[in-house]
């Protein structure tokens, strides 16, 4: 008796896709970190400003960054997790976005030039930043928040596929 339900034992298989790798914890860590200094910066000015130039009761305006800082706080973590790479035989996938969804495929022939970045923050919380370059500057693409071990195997691997794939340019 057919069931109707696929094994997936047949040749109605899909390919499997890409392994998608995910960034760690520490980006969503350091972005939240910001939220929460930059927003209670201005709840407090918005705060002083009010209850100075227009009265006590509008000290109350202040509220309006803690709402925003309740609000990002969710949101910061749905954008953390939309963001992950891939990487294939061929190209790189980098994938990121919650509301609108980007894709950048970026062909290792084409890549010229692969950098790994850390700032003051970055550093502090044990990240870097891969940045890949090619031929169109619109193409360029960044993974951020990686561990830096991860980053520089990223970009050591990269650089040897790119100029491996380049070779017959």
């Amino acid at each position: 008796m057919d069931t109707g339900t696929d094994t997936g034992t047949g040749a109605g298989t899909a390919p499997a896709g890409p392994d998608w790798v995910g960034l760690p914890g520490g980006l969503l860590g350091l972005r939240r970190l910001l939220l929460v200094v930059w927003m209670l910066l201005l709840a407090a000015a918005t705060a002083a400003a009010g209850a100075w130039w227009i009265g006590p009761g509008w000290a109350a305006l202040g509220l309006f960054w803690i709402a925003v800082l309740a609000w990002g706080w969710p949101m910061l973590a749905r954008n953390w997790r939309s963001w992950r790479y891939a990487e294939r035989a061929d190209d790189l996938l980098i994938s990121r976005g919650v509301l609108w969804r980007e894709q950048t495929v970026v062909p290792y022939g084409r890549m010229q030039l692969v950098e790994v970045t850390s700032g003051p923050l970055e550093r502090h919380f044990g990240l870097a930043s891969v940045q890949l370059h090619t031929a169109a500057a619109a193409t360029d693409a960044k993974i951020p928040g990686l561990d830096p071990a991860e980053a520089e195997r990223l970009r050591d691997r990269l650089t040897a596929l790119g100029e491996a794939r380049s070779a017959g340019l």
